[in-house]
């Protein structure tokens, strides 16, 4: 037995970028429209690769900011020192290597909507001067005296619990309350009604226009596959294992031979080290300290494998 794209759900509908046929999408649609239409802020909960930007993205554009910047940050991939002169800015001869001022993103997007991903792993010495910032609307710039005054919108996400977080003295409480105001919760694929058939055809079509193979069936070994997969990646993996399949089968019809191992029951010999500290110090030496590539092999994001080096205290002088 065969599944052709023209017995993919038809009920679909595309928001802000977010394609899905998901009576629980179509709820959080409507309450990103509400949301969008006010000043509070808003924390966008959910599992790597479920959307959040795209979220954020759809709130700003909904919003009266619409016309002003828009920028996105990614709180997980900076050091301390980085991260705070990526918001702040800072004049020159404020740290070494400053040899000219900066403009942070908060003055670049005065106006607009900042995005603040994984914002769980901020230190706590940058949230303060972060909920300094939208309780008086300004900051001074490191190594500068005068203040900066900024008009801007915080919306900011996390696959963690700021409240655990909190009680356990990693996030502060009180930038939690203002950053949390609205919480939206983002379901992961599994959870989303007819969403890995509407997206698998959404995908397979973007990949058919670049006339490199062209599917117009899966088999239904496949689609079984796909269908019982827990999809720990979302969205992004989804996308992944498409364009897997694309690269390694030929011919008009995707077999399940044409999936990633996992989706066959096997594992790369990798996967059992990638929760130790050697065995992700093994790997990023595979590749030359490569994170791309590294994250590519064993199957995480980059901001996933990130935080693992920054949890092992991995850096590039690691040598066990």
């Amino acid at each position: 037995m065969t599944h052709s794209k023209n017995l993919a759900t038809s009920d679909k509908a595309t928001f802000h970028g977010m394609l899905t046929a998901a009576p629980e999408m179509f709820e959080l649609f409507e309450l990103i429209e509400r949301v969008a239409a006010s000043q509070a802020g808003v924390l966008i909960r959910g599992e790597t690769g479920t959307g959040k930007e795209l979220v954020a993205r759809a709130i700003h554009r909904l919003s009266s900011r619409k016309d002003q910047p828009f920028e996105a940050l990614n709180c997980a991939t900076l050091s301390a020192e980085m991260l705070a002169s990526e918001l702040f800015g800072h004049v020159r001869g404020a740290f070494t290597g400053a040899v000219r001022d900066r403009r942070g993103l908060l003055r670049r997007c005065s106006g607009g909507t900042l995005f603040l991903d994984e914002i769980a792993e901020m230190p706590l010495n940058i949230q303060a001067q972060l909920l300094r910032v939208i309780q008086e609307r300004r900051f001074v710039p490191l190594g500068a005296s005068a203040p900066v005054d900024v008009d801007i919108r915080i919306l900011s996400a996390t696959h963690k619990s700021l409240r655990d977080e909190a009680s356990k003295g990693r996030f502060r409480e009180d930038l939690m309350y203002r950053v949390r105001v609205v919480p939206i919760y983002l379901p992961p694929l599994r959870a989303r009604q007819g969403d890995v058939h509407v997206l698998m055809w959404h995908f397979i079509e973007q990949l058919n226009a670049q006339d490199r193979r062209v599917i117009d069936d899966i088999s239904e070994s496949a689609l079984q596959a796909l269908l019982n997969y827990r999809w720990p990646g979302n969205v992004r993996e989804l996308r992944n294992a498409v364009e897997h399949a694309f690269v390694v089968g030929q011919g008009p019809q995707l077999l399940v031979q044409d999936l990633p191992p996992e989706f066959r029951g096997e594992f790369p010999h990798t996967a059992p080290s990638t929760h130790d500290r050697a065995g992700l110090i093994r790997a990023l030496k595979r590749h030359g300290w490569n994170r791309n590539a590294t994250a590519s092999e064993l199957g995480l994001s980059r901001t996933t494998l990130w935080r693992k080096m920054r949890e092992y205290n991995i850096d590039n002088q690691a040598t066990n």
